[in-house]
């Protein structure tokens, strides 16, 4: 049997123009990611959606706030998890350390909408670095 593979992430960000601009530049002008032409029966919703690594999607959607945290967050896989800090971190975003895992050097920070994302690198498998 195929084992099932992730297609997409959601993430919300509260809804209006401000926050949809804030959200496109952080994901596309500071992270990177290519922006995705929605599908067009999607057009007048106010989704944002983005290109990742293969065929992976991140698809962004407007929602009130919650008013309380969680440890929810996606992970990015980034080919340089340093540069990577040092961007985010000279764009005056707050990054946190997170506990150490072996072969997998890795940090946390926030989208503008709050969301958490933990940003890492795979330099080996911690199985077998333990």
């Amino acid at each position: 049997m195929e084992r099932p593979r992730i297609h997409h992430v959601s993430v919300p960000r509260p809804p209006g123009p401000q926050a949809a601009a804030a959200t496109r530049a952080f994901y596309g002008d500071l992270l990177g990611l290519p922006k995705l032409t929605l599908p067009g029966a999607l057009t007048d919703a106010p989704l944002i959606w983005f290109s990742l690594a293969g065929d992976t999607e991140l698809h962004i959607f407007a929602e009130e706030p919650h008013p309380n945290p969680s440890e929810r967050h996606l992970c990015l896989d980034v080919d340089d998890v340093a540069a990577m800090r040092a961007r985010l971190t000279a764009a005056g975003r707050e990054i946190w350390e997170a506990t150490p895992i072996a072969g997998r050097p890795r940090f946390f920070v926030r989208d503008p909408a709050g969301n958490t994302i933990e940003v890492t690198t795979i330099i080996a498998d911690y199985r077998r670095t333990a």
